[in-house]
């Protein structure tokens, strides 16, 4: 196809045909968003500007090279783009179903301002699910194996994208994973409806076809002491994630019928792939939970993030008798991608903007009967920057629900296994795992041979920027080696990560 540098003035910018609005209120958890076929996906390609300095490029944490497979898709060489692809990001089919788009690479679009960004994340999405489908895979025929092993511990984006990085060095990769599937929170924290768990489970196939080996099922600190890991492997990389979530200290948190988001999210996943059955205690949790059925039920999330959109959206397919999301700012100034937000209004979720809680009521049986709120405005930014939201006197209201789930968000908490091995958090009561400093590798720990990156260290944060940090831990690994080998791992193997 010749590209028709106008094509956006004729091309309308389209997305995938999405599941039916009838379909997802009656508990359809398949994904969304469909896929483009050919014809569609070099029509979307070719709106492209082939910006001179390309703004999508530069916004995207991997630095994805978007125009030139964009260009790709156009000629029709989707082998070719999913080759480029891959070069900047290990896990492009995922990122391009579960990434917020619009405030990334989209957003940046210079289309995006009067004609419609370019649909970047449908056609990655397209290039990596229709090469896989035609039996494209990595081409790891010129790896030299170096010998060395790096133990990983954590299957989630950061983890995976690591172990991608390693083997495409000659390093072998050994992935240790407390759960039972691959993924971390893209398996179990994000529902069906954004990302399918047969694309995980292909990516799983996909890794072990280019050496990576799985030991899931395996708690390290547990199963296994990082001493024991230390004695067999040249080195390892920390990905544990983040998993703890954001206590706001709310009196009648504890009730029956409130739960943190992220044991929801978990065990309803498990529920929807038959993993798990409705009435038994959230496997793998700390506390004893019970997820609740909420069909029937009134349903209110608080929180604003895309877990909040996660949740609320959960609820609808659930079949509870109202979900509504109430968050202490405005619109604007919600965290979650504005799309998800758009999606779960069209599914039926009501919002409620700037509302705080101030506590969760019980009924006469001690079961969650509502959440007093407090109307807010928003005052002055703080120290991040964002405008702080103020209580406005006597506007006190209560919220009547069922079931209350709390989605302020979450932390890394940086295990007590690490202690005897000098690794650290950033400060006093931040979880995060220090690295880099004075003399040390990016991604380095206090301990030479420890490495970490993804939410670990960032706190929780999107997909694709815990991609970018494995990815890039995994050539300070890469570096560490070479030199301790005294040049024995080849300059080619760090310049393949």
């Amino acid at each position: 196809m010749k590209h028709d540098i106008f094509r956006f003035l004729e091309e309308p910018r389209e997305m995938p045909a999405r599941v039916p609005l009838a379909l997802r209120t009656a508990g359809d958890w398949n994904e969304l968003y469909g896929g483009f076929g050919p014809s569609e996906a070099e029509h979307q390609a070719d709106r492209c500007l082939d910006c001179g300095n390309p703004y999508c490029e530069a916004k995207c944490p991997v630095h994805n090279y978007i125009p030139n497979w964009l260009k790709l898709v156009q000629e029709g060489r989707v082998h070719e783009a999913a080759a480029l692809c891959h070069e900047t990001n290990p896990l492009p089919e995922m990122c391009g179903r579960v990434c917020p788009q619009d405030r990334l690479c989209e957003g940046a679009c210079t289309l995006e301002d009067g004609f419609g960004a370019v649909t970047i994340g449908a056609v990655e999405k397209y290039i990596v699910d229709t090469a896989f489908a035609q039996g494209w895979r990595p081409d790891l025929s010129k790896v030299v194996a170096t010998g060395r092993r790096v133990a990983v511990i954590g299957a989630g984006p950061a983890g995976l994208a690591c172990a991608d990085r390693l083997v495409r060095a000659g390093i072998g990769a050994v992935v240790f994973d407390r759960y039972e599937q691959i993924g971390g929170l893209l398996q179990f924290g994000i529902p069906s409806f954004k990302l399918d768990k047969a694309v995980i489970a292909r990516r799983r196939e996909v890794l072990e076809g280019m050496g990576v080996t799985f030991r899931l099922g395996v708690e390290v600190g547990r199963d296994v002491a990082l001493a024991a890991l230390l004695e067999d492997f040249d080195a390892v990389f920390l990905g544990t994630g983040a998993y703890r979530y954001t206590d706001g200290g709310l009196a009648g948190q504890d009730l029956p019928g409130v739960l943190p988001a992220l044991p929801f999210l978990v065990h309803n996943g498990r529920i929807v792939t038959g993993g798990d059955t409705w009435g038994r205690p959230i496997a793998g949790w700390e506390d004893t939970l019970t997820l609740p059925k909420l069909a029937g039920k009134r349903v209110v999330v608080l929180g604003g993030g895309d877990t909040g959109m996660d949740c609320v959206r959960s609820a609808i397919r659930l079949a509870a008798a109202s979900v509504t999301c109430a968050y202490r700012r405005d619109e604007a100034n919600m965290p979650g991608s504005a799309r998800e937000v758009a999606n779960a209004r069209e599914e039926g979720v009501r919002f409620l903007f700037n509302r705080q809680p101030l506590a969760i009521e019980a009924d006469a049986a001690g079961h969650a009967a509502g959440v007093r709120m407090i109307e807010t405005r928003l005052g002055e930014p703080d120290a991040n920057g964002r405008r702080a939201a103020v209580p406005v006197a006597g506007s006190e209201s209560t919220l009547e629900a069922d079931v209350v789930i709390i989605a302020f968000g979450f932390s890394p908490v940086v295990p007590a296994w690490l202690d005897p091995h000098g690794i650290e958090a950033q400060g006093t009561g931040n979880g995060r795992i220090r690295v880099g400093g004075e003399r040390r590798l990016p991604y380095q720990t206090a301990h030479d041979r420890v490495f970490a990156g993804g939410d670990a260290v960032r706190g929780a944060d999107l997909v694709v920027t815990a991609v970018q940090e494995g990815r890039d831990a995994a050539a300070s690994i890469a570096r560490m080696l070479r030199r301790q080998a005294g040049g024995e791992i080849a300059r080619s193997a760090l310049d393949a990560i």
